[in-house]
């Protein structure tokens, strides 16, 4: 028997029958009639080819074939009910909920330690798991529901993805306490002149730093680089290098690594942060607070 030619009605209530042994009974249940339910059992019988059950003075009995039945169709129903039924609204202070969100390694050093100590507040319970943005296919992997939000500077984003505008933020200096910049203004001649640490980052847009600072002949006579911002301000704390990051990541580590940030002396474009999640769980309340404890933690507009 194909299901796709069975009225899954049927099963209801073949299943009440099952319980209530009685088409009076099972008929009060289904608040229909008795023929109703006389009817349906009928239809079920041609369709699996057997009686099910037989009128005795005890009531509708179930057939061999119908006790096989009973127990599989009753797990059906059961299940199906469960996935039809409203969710519980999400509740932060007990949920043990896992929320993965894609972020590039500056966001990584400027995000995850605020969300860390509004969780142990708030959310004690949840899970948050910070993924690399570059290393996956971000329109597929929010479209499946393995990364709930994104945030960061982003460019091409696919229109299926919502998003919000968090902060803009400039590039600076950052440097070691002591270093001999650090004295008096930072013209272009002195940041020139100076051994710089390059972050090798071909992420859009932080490439776009790199350009500027090839265009003012910086890049090419740099000897030290690194493909990621997280080590920058290891390297530079104990040395005489200078690197251009955004100024976020240069507020987060400037006081644990003894540094200190100066403007540069170049015209470079405001980079623009962004948090995104896909339409497809625009609704869902979990993603909603998620959303909503980012805007209240970074949101500057």
């Amino acid at each position: 028997m194909d299901l796709r030619d069975l009225d899954l009605n049927l099963l209801v209530v073949f299943h009440t029958v099952f319980q209530e042994k009685q088409i009076s009974n099972a008929a009060r249940q289904l608040k229909v009639t008795q023929s109703a339910v006389s009817n349906a059992l009928a239809r079920l019988r041609r369709s699996v080819g057997d009686d099910l059950f037989v009128r005795t003075t005890d009531g509708m009995q179930p057939t061999p074939y119908a006790e096989k039945m009973a127990v599989p169709v009753a797990a059906a129903l059961l299940q199906l009910e469960h996935a039809l039924r409203p969710q519980e609204g999400f509740q932060p202070q007990s949920s043990s909920r896992r929320f993965s969100i894609a972020m590039t390694d500056v966001g990584e050093t400027y995000f995850m330690p605020k969300m860390v100590e509004a969780c142990a507040e708030f959310a004690p319970f949840v899970h948050i798991a910070s993924v690399r943005a570059s290393a996956i296919d971000l329109r597929s992997e929010m479209e499946a529901g393995r990364v709930d939000l994104a945030i960061g500077p982003f460019d091409e984003i696919p229109s299926v993805l919502y998003q919000r505008r968090l902060f803009r933020q400039s590039c600076v200096a950052m440097l070691r306490r002591g270093h001999p910049l650090t004295g008096g203004s930072m013209t272009l001649e002195r940041f020139r002149a100076a051994a710089q640490l390059i972050v090798s980052s071909m992420e859009s847009p932080y490439d776009r730093i790199n350009a500027a600072l090839r265009e003012a002949g910086i890049v090419t006579g740099s000897m030290f680089s690194v493909p990621h911002f997280a080590a920058v301000p290891y390297i530079i704390s104990t040395t005489d290098l200078v690197a251009t990051v955004p100024q976020k990541m240069a507020e987060r580590t400037a006081a644990p690594f003894g540094l200190d940030v100066v403007d540069i002396p170049l015209l470079l474009e405001p980079l623009q942060t962004n948090m995104f999640w896909h339409r497809r769980y625009a609704q869902d309340e979990g993603i909603q607070w998620l959303r909503g404890l980012v805007v209240s933690l970074f949101s500057e507009l």
